[in-house]
């Protein structure tokens, strides 16, 4: 995903980006980042988009460091959260080969690494990993690649919203779409989106110097996946992956 398609989604941010805030009824994530937040810290939110984090991060930390590849984004939270006085804001692409972000104690990210292209994101948990103090704290949020293929098999088991999921699709799509899926991106309102696995979370953190403290579920309602969901359809429901990982190195 390209600095254009957040310029050109921000005004419209709420309506078409999956909310994690309002979907995480167990508070699970704001539990998390309460465990590692202290009063004398500094946090940086990377990729906070239109903000709805920063009413959760500035009571708990000395500094808030909002940071976003869109500036309207940056304009909108800043807008919206002008009555926090704790707030710095920083438009930069944390997918770039070279930046230099403030050093923090903490980092929260939320459904930020989704770009389907495998340099980025790798230049992205480079720079979550630099910015960070020794043993300091990583809370991080990604799509689940387990969710997706669960959701699918489901969906084709109960043909449910038939309409909405295509069967066929032309030679070079399907070869472009296998392709994607090798790396773990996948179709979402057709934009490719980074998805991952348990397994490939830890390897990613451990070679950026982190160790893994915990990774759990993030569970949604169905009704985040499908229209019609049938009534019985409860457990397991769709996930994301909460990770909180500690700077070693």
């Amino acid at each position: 995903m390209e600095r254009k398609y957040w310029e050109k989604i921000a005004p419209d941010y709420n309506e078409e980006i999956f909310d994690v805030l309002h979907n995480d009824k167990k508070a699970i994530i704001r539990s998390a980042i309460k465990r590692v937040a202290s009063a004398r810290a500094t946090v940086i939110d990377a990729g906070c988009a239109v903000g709805k984090w920063l009413p959760v991060l500035s009571p708990l930390f000395k500094n808030v460091i909002a940071v976003d590849i869109s500036a309207r984004n940056i304009s909108i939270a800043r807008k919206n959260y002008s009555s926090l006085s704790n707030i710095s804001y920083l438009r930069a692409d944390l997918s770039s080969r070279s930046l230099r972000l403030p050093k923090a104690d903490v980092v929260v990210c939320i459904n930020a690494i989704l770009s389907a292209s495998m340099p980025k994101r790798t230049h992205f948990f480079s720079h979550l990993s630099r910015c960070l103090n020794k043993d300091g704290a990583l809370v991080l949020v990604v799509p689940s690649m387990e969710s997706w293929l669960t959701t699918r098999v489901i969906q084709r088991r109960w043909n449910i919203d038939t309409s909405l999921f295509r069967d066929k699709l032309s030679v070079d799509e399907a070869a472009k779409r296998y392709r994607n899926l090798q790396e773990g991106n996948v179709e979402i309102d057709n934009v490719a989106t980074k998805h991952y696995m348990e397994g490939e979370l830890q390897l990613l953190l451990s070679r950026e110097g982190f160790e893994l403290d915990r990774c759990r579920k993030i569970e949604y309602s169905w009704s985040t996946e499908f229209i019609d969901a049938p009534r019985w359809l409860k457990q397991p429901g769709p996930w994301d992956w909460l990770v909180v990982a500690k700077k070693v190195k």
